[in-house]
């Protein structure tokens, strides 16, 4: 099973950037997607459903703004949008999908790029992901958490760690979060597997960041324990070129 994870910056642009092809040929089972920017209707599904996906969607209030999806070539049981909490619903943050026993989310974490007041919104959203992620483990413990995090984990993570010590996503409190986030159990899968630096899924559009390589890994697929056996490969793919970040990919036996 083939569990990809895509922060696309807009579905709409990265459909006129050749994403059906790229999804044609790539395949995946479940197509975890963040940062839609758009509303259900808005996204003109029928290429997506020719290609035998059930595509699921929970967008912002806020029109052009967050948003999150799910595409899957089976149906799902069951899916649940949101977390409960309105001032994070209100933006569109996570959506999950139940097939039998195992559960997929996507989940766009916020940035606090803009300033001090998005920032301590996104440290409460973290508090209350980390509940809520620990505390559907009890009733989905066979479940992967799919998404742009929007922090970089360690030095190794990052192109330029000292630099980028006092800037949202690399502050030591988000990393401290994310430590503790994996020590409760969650599995970084991509790390799991590969140990290497130079490993990035989100470069500026400025100063040719991207052709140079100086990049954030932000996005992630976190497996939860009950999975740790089942994972067989995970890898980033920085060829796809249709947003600023690129895929990440968990394969499953």
């Amino acid at each position: 099973m083939k569990i990809i994870s895509y922060n696309v910056n807009g579905i709409r642009s990265a459909l006129n950037k050749g994403l059906i092809t790229w999804l044609m040929r790539e395949k995946p089972d479940v197509l975890c997607l963040q940062e839609t920017k758009a509303q259900p209707e808005q996204i003109p599904v029928d290429e997506l459903m020719m290609l035998g996906y059930h595509c699921h969607w929970f967008s912002a209030q806020k029109k052009g703004y967050s948003g999150v999806g799910i595409l899957s070539l089976q149906k799902p049981d069951k899916v649940v949008l949101g977390m409960g909490i309105d001032q994070y619903d209100d933006e569109g943050r996570t959506i999950r999908a139940d097939f039998g026993s195992l559960s997929v989310m996507s989940v766009y974490h916020p940035s606090g790029t803009t300033g001090e007041v998005r920032q301590d919104f996104k440290m409460q959203w973290l508090e209350h992901f980390y509940n809520y992620a620990y505390g559907l483990l009890d009733e989905r413990p066979e479940l992967i958490i799919s998404g742009d995090f929007n922090i970089c984990h360690k030095p190794i993570d990052i192109h330029d760690p000292v630099r980028n010590a006092n800037v949202s996503g690399f502050l030591p409190e988000e990393r401290a979060w994310m430590e503790e986030f994996l020590k409760g159990g969650f599995i970084d899968s991509f790390r799991h597997f590969n140990r290497h630096p130079h490993h990035y899924t989100w470069w500026s559009y400025r100063a040719g960041a991207r052709a140079r390589n100086l990049g954030w890994r932000i996005d992630y697929n976190m497996s939860s324990p009950a999975l740790k056996l089942r994972q067989s490969g995970a890898r980033i793919m920085p060829e796809a070129v249709h947003s600023d970040h690129c895929p990440v990919m968990l394969e499953l036996d």
